[in-house]
């Protein structure tokens, strides 16, 4: 080891995020209570009137330019971090990930994902997922997140094997022109 280094080691999650601690704002709140919190604010806090269609600042915000997909996703992460607070296993927290990560590229797409993150609900999935956890259906949970998470791990395998024979033919092409 190089002088003037620390040793690396593996941080707990209580090290990296604050624990629970009374008289602390929001101490007297669960994981599960937090995050239902958020998703109510991001995904369910407006009726559209007319409809029985709820929206929350999701949309809204991710329709700010330049980064208000980003500013959204990063609220949106916090609901994944109460799922670390509440111990929930690294299958499930990336499948909420995964969650947020899609609902950001809904975002990207102008004002059509904006419409489209109204349906998808990220932050409420995850809520859901949270409650579902703390409910005592671990079982069912882990297993349907390690389920999708092997599924989109296939999937981008699959693109991105479609992708390299894609590059590779059209440089074969290339050459043959070049050649030609």
């Amino acid at each position: 080891m190089a002088e003037g280094t620390s040793p690396t080691r593996e941080a707990r999650v209580d090290e990296v995020l604050p624990p629970e601690r009374p008289g602390h704002s929001g101490s007297d709140r669960t994981p599960e209570a937090r995050a239902r919190f958020i998703a109510r604010i991001m995904d369910e806090l407006f009726r559209i009137p007319g409809t029985n269609i709820r929206m929350g600042l999701d949309p809204i915000i991710g329709m700010l330019p330049l980064f208000g997909g980003l500013l959204s996703s990063l609220v949106s992460l916090s609901v994944v971090f109460e799922g670390m607070r509440a111990g929930m296993p690294a299958s499930v927290l990336a499948r909420m990930g995964m969650n947020v990560l899609f609902n950001q590229l809904l975002d990207s797409i102008p004002l059509l994902g904006d419409a489209a993150s109204i349906f998808f609900r990220s932050n409420s999935r995850n809520s859901a997922l949270i409650e579902r956890w703390k409910s005592g259906d671990q079982h069912a949970v882990r297993r349907s997140s390690k389920a999708i998470v092997i599924t989109l791990i296939v999937l981008l395998l699959v693109m991105l094997a479609s992708t390299a024979w894609i590059f590779i033919h059209l440089l074969g092409w290339v050459w043959h022109q070049i050649t030609a």
